[in-house]
């Protein structure tokens, strides 16, 4: 069966009104992007020294309990 036979493909391009779209900056989606991670660094940075003292804390009970 030949390309020409089927018909769901298109036998030329279609044309349109509109100009093509080349793309552009976001700026809006950066700023709330930007923002969410400032805000998580904000609450994650004081909030460190305790993760790493429950992660340590967790590795000691797991080597004196015998932990694989």
């Amino acid at each position: 069966m030949s390309d020409a036979d089927d018909p769901g493909l298109p036998r030329k391009a279609l044309r349109t009104v509109t100009p093509p779209f080349a793309g552009h900056e976001d700026r809006e989606m950066n700023l709330i992007g930007w923002g969410y991670f400032l805000g998580l660094l904000i609450l994650l940075v004081p909030l460190l020294p305790f993760i790493v003292i429950l992660w340590a804390l967790t590795k000691l009970l797991d080597r004196t309990a015998g932990g694989e």
